[in-house]
């Protein structure tokens, strides 16, 4: 039976000031690059169903990336997602997998999204691998494990987009809060980052994995492969 993974992208289109987001282009198509050589079934999830708005950013600025390139061709896989609510209370049974891509959509639907919550924490629960990169760990700052009533992130070693790269994006004033902060308060004081801004960085706790930045990508979903090998 093949590996089945479920990818969560964000609603979330528009910000504030008028500037459009959503999930980043890099942070979906090389990790599923990933999947499909390993042979893994793949279904995509948002919080609204339907089309998962794609950064127009990303797109730009991976029109030379080949992965890239190649994933735009096939538009359905996040045009078509399942809504999230359909998948609480038997999705972790399913499914050998979660992974939250980057932008900075999450930071803004995931972050709070009740339902993602429960889910999220329904794997964690049942033992699954749970992943996310970049600004996608946002999903993971507000879950509470109903067991525990702690926070997912609790003593665990874990990485996600830093302030200094927030700040170098000039993105920072508009973030309903900075990931980094956020993530080393959930974990304890346990979150880590690459030596310079923009340096690849994946880590790895027990079945949780989490990268930093777009660079990071690629390594999250050769680490998730390897967890389910």
């Amino acid at each position: 039976m093949a590996k089945k993974i479920l990818v969560v992208l964000t609603s979330y289109g528009k910000m504030s000031n008028g500037h459009p987001t959503g999930w980043y282009l890099p942070e979906f198509a090389h990790p599923y690059d990933e999947f499909k050589s390993a042979g893994y079934d793949v279904t995509v999830a948002s919080p609204h169903g339907g089309v998962a708005p794609l950064d127009p950013g990303s797109v730009n600025a991976f029109k030379s990336d080949e992965s890239c390139v190649k994933f735009l061709e096939h538009k359905s896989i996040w045009e078509n997602t399942v809504k999230l609510d359909a998948l609480v209370g038997k999705a972790a049974d399913e499914y050998d997998a979660l992974f939250y891509p980057g932008g900075h959509g999450p930071m803004f639907d995931l972050a709070t999204d009740a339902t993602s919550h429960r889910l999220i924490a329904e794997f964690v629960e049942k033992g699954k691998v749970v992943s996310a990169v970049c600004h996608g760990p946002a999903a993971f700052v507000n879950v509470k494990i109903p067991s525990t009533g702690e926070s997912m992130l609790k003593g665990k070693t874990v990485t996600g987009f830093s302030n200094a790269e927030e700040d170098s994006v000039s993105m920072s004033q508009y973030m309903p809060f900075m990931l980094e902060d956020k993530m080393r308060e959930a974990s304890g004081g346990k979150y880590v980052k690459a030596d310079e801004p923009w340096g690849p960085k994946v880590v790895v706790d027990g079945k949780l994995i989490t990268g930093q930045n777009p660079a990071s990508a690629k390594g999250v979903g050769e680490e998730i492969v390897k967890a389910l090998a």
